[in-house]
Formats: C-alpha cells, sequence, structure tokens
C-alpha cells in the first residue's frame, strides 16, 4: 500500500468560466479520492473560484487556501500579485502546510520550492497560435510556463501529441513527461431543457442540428467549419456553436452572411448546463475541426451521449478518438463537408459510431487519470529524495 499524500494544487486559475481545466479540476479530485480515499488536498485558489467548488463535500478531503490576485481582467499590478501568489505564496503554504506535493493543475508552479513539483501543460496552443490569447496574456504564458515545464521535477502532458510538443518546443526533457490521457464523466448530468423550448429558443425549427462545443478562436478552426455548410448545399441543417462571444465571432459571422448561411448559423452565448445538454440531445452530429487540442474533451462529451463524432485529424484528436469517429483533413471544407454529410445520410454508419463511442468512453476513464496522476507525484517525490 502507498502511503497517503497530501497533494497542494494550485488552482488559481479557477472561476466560473474556466471551462476543461474547471472539468479536470473536479474529476481529477473526485477520481483520486475514489482510488486513494485518505488522500488530502489543499487547493489554493483566488476570490474568484466559483461558489460550486466550496460546496461540494469532497468527504472533508479538501481544504481551500485564498491567495491575492484575479483571475482575469486585472491590470499591470494584478499579474504581478498572480505571479508572486503562485511562484512565492504558494510554495511557502505548501511547505509549511507540510504538503508532499505541490501540482499545478494549468500551467504554472514555483520554479524554486522546498516541496516536489509537478505541473501540468495542458497544450502550447498560445505559442502556435499568439492569437488566441490577448498579447500580454501571451507573454506571460511563454515565460512562466517555460520555466514551470523546465523546473518542475515532473511535468503532465494530456495526450501523446502534448508531449512532442514540449519536447520539440519547449526543449523538455522527455524523460521527466508523463502522458495522462483525460477521461469520460460517468456521473449524473443536468437534465435537458426540452427539445420543442430549445428550438423555440435558438430558433432551430426542425432542421437537423450540427453541434460544435469550441471557444470560438482562431486555432478551433471554425471558417473552415461555415465553409462546409455552404458546401453541403442543404437547407435543412443548421450548424450550432455556443459559447461565449470573442472579437473572433464577428469575422465568423460575417463569412456565414458572405457565403449566404447567415440563417443556418447560429451563435448562443454561453449557455445553461442544461441547455447544453439540450443541444446534445437535439444533435443529429457533432464535429470539431480544430487544428490544435491538448486532448479534445468535447470529443468524447459527443460520445458520452450518444452522439455520432466527426473531427480533425490533427495533433491529439485522433488519439481521443480512436476508430469511434470519422476523421477529417481540417484545411479541406470539402473534405468536412463529406464528412458531415455521411453523418446525416448514412444511418447505419452513425448507429455504428454512436456504438464505438460508448465503447471509448469506457477506455477513456478518469479512474485511470487518477492512477496515472498519483503514479507522477510519487515519481517527482522520488526524484526529490535522490
Amino acid at each position: 500500500m502507498n502511503d497517503p499524500l497530501h497533494v497542494a494544487l494550485n488552482c488559481f486559475f479557477l472561476e466560473p468560466r474556466s471551462g476543461g481545466t474547471g472539468t479536470y479540476t473536479t474529476e481529477l479530485i473526485n477520481s483520486i479520492l475514489a482510488l486513494e480515499p485518505e488522500t488530502r488536498f489543499t487547493v489554493f485558489a483566488t476570490h474568484d473560484l466559483p461558489e460550486e467548488f466550496l460546496a461540494t463535500d469532497w468527504n472533508g478531503r479538501v481544504d481551500w487556501e485564498f491567495v491575492p490576485g484575479k483571475v482575469a481582467d486585472g491590470g499591470f499590478g494584478s499579474g504581478i500579485e498572480a505571479v508572486a501568489s503562485q511562484w512565492a505564496l504558494e510554495a511557502w503554504k505548501a511547505r509549511r502546510l507540510d504538503a508532499d506535493v505541490l501540482h499545478g493543475l494549468a500551467y504554472i508552479v514555483p520554479p524554486i520550492s522546498t516541496v516536489p513539483t509537478v505541473v501540468t501543460i495542458h497544450d502550447l496552443i498560445w505559442h502556435h497560435f499568439p492569437g488566441a490569447m490577448t498579447r500580454r496574456d501571451t507573454i506571460a504564458m511563454e515565460f512562466l510556463a517555460r520555466v514551470s515545464a523546465r523546473s518542475a521535477d515532473r511535468v503532465v502532458a494530456i495526450s501523446q501529441a502534448a508531449k512532442d510538443d514540449l519536447v520539440e518546443t519547449l526543449k523538455v526533457d522527455p524523460a521527466k513527461i508523463d502522458v495522462t490521457l483525460l477521461g469520460s464523466r460517468e456521473h449524473e448530468r443536468a437534465v435537458p431543457t426540452a427539445e420543442v423550448e430549445l428550438r423555440r429558443r435558438f430558433g432551430l425549427s426542425d432542421a437537423k442540428v450540427v453541434l460544435c462545443v469550441a471557444q470560438k478562436r482562431v486555432h478551433k478552426n471554425l471558417a473552415i467549419l461555415i465553409d462546409s455548410v455552404g458546401l453541403l448545399g442543404r437547407e435543412d441543417v443548421v450548424l450550432v456553436l455556443p459559447g461565449a462571444a470573442t472579437a473572433h465571432e464577428q469575422e465568423l459571422k460575417a463569412l456565414a452572411e458572405r457565403i449566404g448561411v447567415g440563417d443556418r448559423v447560429m451563435f448562443p452565448e454561453w449557455v445553461s448546463d442544461e441547455d447544453l445538454e439540450g443541444l446534445f440531445s437535439a444533435a443529429s452530429a457533432f464535429v470539431l475541426p480544430s487544428l490544435m487540442e491538448g486532448f479534445g474533451l468535447p470529443v468524447l462529451e459527443a460520445m458520452e451521449r450518444g452522439v455520432p463524432v466527426a473531427c480533425s485529424n490533427r495533433s491529439s484528436l485522433p488519439e481521443v478518438a480512436g476508430d469511434a469517429a470519422l476523421l477529417f483533413d481540417p484545411t479541406d471544407a470539402r473534405d468536412v463537408a463529406a464528412s458531415i454529410e455521411r453523418l446525416l445520410g448514412d444511418q447505419d454508419l452513425a448507429a455504428d459510431l454512436v456504438a464505438r463511442g460508448h465503447e471509448r468512453c469506457l477506455q477513456m476513464s478518469w479512474e485511470h487519470t487518477a492512477r496515472e496522476t498519483l503514479s507522477s507525484y510519487r515519481r517527482a517525490i522520488a526524484a526529490r529524495r535522490r
């Protein structure tokens, strides 16, 4: 039996719209506690922390330590405060609280720490697509993530593609990188909004819904998806792109109008959990055309809900999809359109992909993620002892 660990987590990034990193945090804590219930967590966060995290019991195994700083919308002084909290204050607190390991769940750990450190580098999208973040945030990430990756005792990559990029781009020693794939969510989900209500509110009428859940940023490659809707030549198909508005969204809307599909591409704002479940229930196909993903959780999320999937053949997405999705060239709108047409027009194929998707989700478990992460913690501790 392994001795119980006291794990300190840098969750400075947690705020109401944390997206995939918020999911990663919740599922990792849940799954580690299911595997090793005696684990203790001390979580460092700001007062931007969503209420649901504080409301979760976790059997009393999670303590919260609040540190100064804002996750977003701060000025230069706020940025300095954020670095001081994550690079100095958390290292001191982790030592004082006698933590066994300090894990930065999103890119950042202290470069100098008497406590062994692990950092998860989800992807390097900010490096390859600088427009994905503000210029200030991109410059900060280039520095903070590079230093964290090189100084940490262990680095967690969430796909083999992400590991390969870390080695090639940041020159991280491959021997200290652990590939820890993410998992499928098995717990209860929100009750879906009734489809009739959803179609009325979002103006979907009785069209076939092609759904893509992705941030409206250039690397998500949503323009090619809009182009492919134009190439389909079908009036009975609506593309739905839910999510927070960005500057890039205006370019996407202009493109849809320019090619004559403005009435067939919908841009709902950030939607509730109930509405998102309703969209999955109404969808005839899920399509993700990203040029780069650290992992690609939305692919698994669609498979969990029984929606046939087509996705890009780039980056980590083939690792996630396995044989349970159609893969296409994300730079070729005709290839994307052909994949959508196959999902919509071939019921046998769609049913086969749904069945394969369920099998794929069984293979990709958060239990496995937790087990591999615990191994990474113990490697970091052993390395420091040596």
